[in-house]
């Protein structure tokens, strides 16, 4: 095995022993709310991802109280186990572990002053929906995907509701951001037609896939994945050409603070979970 499916093995392994695992929505909910509020107090642009993930965390939870899935135990078994992915990859990377390389390129993007706000949410959205959901799909299905099928559907369609609201509400914040509108290129499609039907399609392949295999496979799949993942993320945050002097012209406009947008993410978000 070479040095990068070997990294590949040891991020896989990692990411399985978090260090504070949650067992319920309602920890994923207190530590997304942590990483907000941190993110609120240290000026940090890790609390993007973090307000729309909230979001939608909280609305499956509702939609489990109000009976909306088949079985809400199992439907609070998947959304941990997915959460936990992320969850997991932060508390790597703050602790300089081992993490998977979809989630580096999204994690050192929040420490540019130059990316913008769309692109922060889109590199959080590809890096969990296009490697984690495949693997919370498998380990969740205990090898029959066609049991998982329907919670696997709801979870996507909430996410995909709930981000295209999002993407409406950043108007705000980044008033120029339809400028983005007068490409029409590679870049530009990748940048701002981000398709979650797409994503979701990839990921059920990748966890049917994925299933197949045991031990070292099963991690060199998981790696393999990733890399691939990790070439949607360069493409999502490394604009050329006019491209790039569009997005420099969009964040000229963009509000400057990270405080002052994650929060205006949340309290947004919040707002609109109605539970009825």
């Amino acid at each position: 095995m070479g040095d990068g499916n070997l990294l590949q093995l040891n991020s896989y392994l990692y990411l399985k022993t978090p260090v504070m695992a949650a067992s319920t929505i309602d920890d994923v909910l207190t530590q997304l709310e942590s990483v907000i509020a941190e993110s609120i107090k240290t000026n940090s642009r890790m609390g993007y991802f973090a307000a729309l993930y909230y979001k939608v965390t909280a609305s499956v939870k509702d939609g489990i109280a109000k009976g909306q899935f088949e079985d809400g135990a199992r439907m609070e078994q998947f959304d941990v186990v997915f959460a936990s992915r992320y969850l997991d990859a932060l508390s790597a990377w703050k602790n300089k572990q081992p993490l998977s390389l979809s989630w580096q390129v999204a994690f050192q993007a929040t420490e540019s002053s130059s990316a913008l706000l769309l692109q922060q949410l889109l590199l959080g959205m590809n890096a969990h929906i296009n490697l984690d959901l495949g693997i919370a799909a498998a380990e969740v299905s205990g090898g029959q995907m066609d049991g998982v099928k329907k919670d696997f559907d709801a979870i996507n369609t909430i996410i995909s509701a709930l981000t295209y609201q999002v993407m409406n509400d950043i108007d705000r914040m980044s008033p120029l951001l339809s400028l983005l509108g007068l490409h029409y290129n590679n870049q530009t499609s990748i940048l701002i037609q981000f398709s979650i039907d797409n994503a979701r399609d990839g990921a059920w392949c990748f966890a049917e896939d994925l299933i197949t295999r045991q031990g070292a496979a099963y991690a060199a799949c998981i790696g393999q994945r990733d890399q691939t993942i990790r070439k949607l993320a360069d493409g999502l945050i490394h604009m050329q050409g006019f491209m790039r002097f569009t997005v420099w012209v969009i964040h000229l406009f963009e509000w400057k603070s990270p405080s002052r947008i994650t929060r205006a993410l949340h309290e947004d978000g919040k707002a609109k979970i109605v539970v009825r």
